[in-house]
């Protein structure tokens, strides 16, 4: 099976406090990756170094063989999903994803629709996103993260926010788009989030990353 991520001796230094040290890992395309840990223990560090947003103080990440920061600043075909999903809050749900849609123009209105009613929103909500509620907010960025079929998607704390319902909407989310293709990875402290769907999980402690599933 082709590797969709490495990490080779990556290191993270911010104001002289070292978040992440000289870790390593593999991980398949295809799979759903879990990320575990408390606060501050650099999970998120992670996930916004593969994204490319944070550039590592040393050592080297691949995202599908290509070098981030050599071959491209930015992995191809990646979405993310952060905890506090930020939007043009005047602007309904529907024109903020239009608005990320055009930058590279790979899907029409009704994907864009599609996506918003796979997680449980109205596409014709005129309303701007500051009347949303922090679910619905993190419902929409769901929906940007799946719209555009993206090879690998970031949910950092992801179900933050959510109802129950809406959890078991997101599980059922990301199973479709492992079954379509894409590698997952989660982030989340909720156990069952892990439990129900990763078929491998990595703890993150003070900065140094252990295999556990």
């Amino acid at each position: 099976m082709s590797t969709a991520i490495q990490m080779v001796h990556v290191k993270k230094i911010i104001h002289g406090r070292e978040i992440l040290k000289d870790v390593s890992l593999s991980i398949a395309e295809r799979g759903i990756v879990g990320f575990v840990g408390a606060n501050g223990s650099g999970k998120s560090t992670i996930f916004r170094i593969i994204a490319g947003l944070v550039k590592p103080t040393s050592g080297e990440v691949f995202v599908f063989g290509e070098k981030l920061h050599k071959d491209l600043s930015f992995p191809k075909n990646t979405s993310v999903v952060f905890e506090k999903p930020g939007f043009l809050e005047q602007y309904s749900g529907f024109d903020n994803l239009k608005f990320l849609a055009d930058i590279q123009r790979k899907i029409n209105d009704q994907q864009i629709i599609t996506a918003i009613q796979r997680v449980g929103l109205d596409p014709y909500d005129k309303r701007p996103v500051k009347a949303y509620s922090q679910g619905m907010k993190q419902k929409l960025a769901i929906a940007q993260a799946i719209m555009e079929e993206p090879d690998l998607i970031l949910f950092d704390e992801a179900t933050n926010g959510l109802d129950e319902k809406s959890v078991d909407q997101l599980y059922h989310i990301v199973r479709e788009e492992q079954e379509r293709g894409a590698t997952v990875l989660i982030t989340s402290h909720h156990k069952a989030d892990i439990d129900t769907l990763c078929n491998e999980v990595y703890r993150v402690h003070e900065g140094t990353v252990e295999k556990i599933m």
